[in-house]
């Protein structure tokens, strides 16, 4: 399908997203996330794809976030009609597959909040984030709020987010929120790569791995332990399961079927 604000390529099992508005540092407005909302749609529905990388047009911008100028200009879009809140990602709560996010430049409010909804951030070391919604009047409603402060110490995310400041990469590598920093022409080499680790591994381990850390977050240890995720009967009865074992005493690589 052709999309006017966003292109999707798939190869094999991953699927690669890149936000398409480069002259406006792929902010986002309505009729981009009703394509975005489709695309991960399609995404969960598919069970030939495994893992999703999202990333940004250009070299300036992974995503600006809210397009204020569409916002401002009055225009409400109020017959458009998508799933999954801001960029189709950010209300997502139900979605098992792995998501990636490959941070070009700027991340700023609901392109920020983009990148903390996936499991996977990865950055260029142009790369800059922030939640500045309180400098233009708004707050960070599309889970900036909340998902910050679980991911950094806590007194961190409040000082970014009741001040708007901007940190780099380095820092953001520093406090937890990057896996790995490295040069923007390198950056999707690097997404690519650490998609390839997780493809390398069965598709349903990795479902319900993302399915137990997200759902049981709340739960002491014990509570978790004892409240399965609803993928654990899947997995039990899962191929998968099976083949793993039997690649490893035959000392070879295991031929996943993703069921």
């Amino acid at each position: 399908m052709n999309y006017q604000y966003v292109t999707v390529e798939k190869e094999d099992h991953l699927t690669l997203i890149t936000l398409n508005r480069p002259e406006v540092m792929n902010a986002l407005h309505p009729p981009a996330h009703v394509e975005l909302g489709g695309i991960f749609d399609e995404f969960d529905a598919d069970d030939s794809a495994w893992v999703a990388i999202v990333t940004g047009a250009g070299e300036r911008a992974f995503s600006a976030g809210n397009d204020l100028k569409v916002t401002a200009s009055g225009e409400t879009f109020t017959d458009l009609k998508w799933k999954g809140g801001f960029a189709g990602i950010t209300t997502r709560y139900d979605l098992t597959k792995p998501v990636i996010a490959a941070v070009n430049g700027v991340a700023m409010g609901g392109g920020f909040e983009i990148a903390l909804a996936c499991d996977i951030i990865l950055a260029s070391d142009n790369a800059l984030f922030a939640l500045p919604e309180p400098r233009v009047g708004l707050v960070a409603g599309a889970g900036g709020m909340h998902r910050l402060p679980r991911m950094v110490p806590f007194k961190y995310a409040m000082g970014m987010m009741l001040t708007g400041k901007r940190i780099d990469a380095k820092e953001a590598y520093r406090v937890g929120l990057v896996s790995e920093v490295v040069p923007q022409d390198k950056l999707m080499e690097t997404a690519r790569r650490w998609a390839g680790e997780i493809l390398e591994c069965a598709p349903i381990s990795v479902r319900l791995s993302k399915q137990a850390a997200m759902a049981n977050y709340h739960m002491s240890v014990e509570e978790a332990m004892q409240n399965p995720p609803s993928l654990f009967e899947t997995f039990f009865h899962s191929e998968d399961r099976i083949e793993g074992p039997v690649a490893f005493a035959e000392k070879r690589k295991p031929n996943w079927k993703g069921r």
